[in-house]
């Protein structure tokens, strides 16, 4: 609304602003520690802008076992934005560091991973990727932050799909970038090429996820309740080869997961004999 010719209450044009979108932002904001966020029109969008951030010929390194979606969107950015990838086992430090180059600007991981639910160690990544100014994004999506919070651990960016657990009721679908406490510029900067390349979520879908948000620590905790009954079941199961969930004490990366996560979420994925 306008109260006078050029007075408004501080927003003017819903792709730019809306008073519900920015409710949802500091909230998404706040349960992940960071300095700003920016809801999106999908998960795939917060992916793409993420990657707006990046000039021209930059260099990503990637979670080999990476979404699908974020697969295709990286395989299409180095035909038209002239980005370089190389997907490698983000657990392998070593071979990290030998995959940096001078251009390398961005490291992005999941953690756990989809489908295979490899870790990433968040502080030993952030070591690496802060002195070359690389910056490390997570895509916090498996998790939540009610179970995972990568700033904590040195991440300069989080990615959410809103559309899975943050939201929680199938009913939107929707994403988020979320700059790190102590960088409140690059918040206005995610904010403003969200305006530019016109992805900003709609009010409507925005007013769902705050909905969804009210209940997702109460989620959360029954979701991970269910996945740890299956993994129990499926690990037992003549038929199964192996398990993959970070909370089975057989799990290679238990002991990191114990050690970066709250919890060890609901996500699994097994192989059969």
């Amino acid at each position: 609304a306008f109260s006078g010719i050029r007075t408004n209450g501080g927003f003017d044009y819903t792709r730019s602003g809306n008073p519900t979108r920015e409710r949802l932002e500091k909230a998404i904001a706040a349960l992940e520690g960071g300095s700003g966020a920016t809801c999106t029109s999908t998960g795939m969008s917060a992916v793409l802008l993420a990657l707006n951030l990046l000039p021209h010929g930059s260099h990503v390194l990637c979670t080999v076992d990476c979404y699908g979606g974020t697969f295709r969107t990286l395989e299409h950015a180095k035909l038209v934005y002239g980005l370089e990838v190389t997907y490698l086992d983000l657990a392998d430090l070593e071979a990290v560091r030998q995959a940096l180059q001078p251009h390398t600007r961005m490291i992005w991981a999941e953690t756990p991973s989809n489908p295979l639910l490899h870790l990433s160690d968040l502080s030993a990544l952030a070591r690496i990727a802060r002195p070359v100014g690389a910056l490390l994004a997570v895509d916090n999506t498996f998790l939540s932050p009610v179970l995972q919070r990568p700033f904590d651990f040195g991440a300069d960016l989080i990615v959410h799909s809103t559309t899975k657990y943050l939201n929680g009721h199938s009913d939107v679908v929707g994403g988020a970038v979320v700059a790190g406490p102590e960088r409140p510029a690059l918040a206005q900067r995610i904010a403003a090429l969200n305006n530019l390349l016109g992805t900003s979520q709609s009010p409507h879908d925005c007013f769902l996820v705050l909905r969804g948000l009210k209940t997702l620590h109460l989620r959360m905790k029954a979701h991970e309740t269910n996945a740890r009954a299956i993994a129990e079941f499926l690990s037992d199961h003549p038929a199964v080869a192996s398990v993959n969930y970070p909370g089975l004490p057989g799990h290679p990366q238990h002991d990191l997961a114990k050690r970066q996560q709250m919890g060890f979420g609901a996500m699994l994925s097994f192989e059969l004999k």
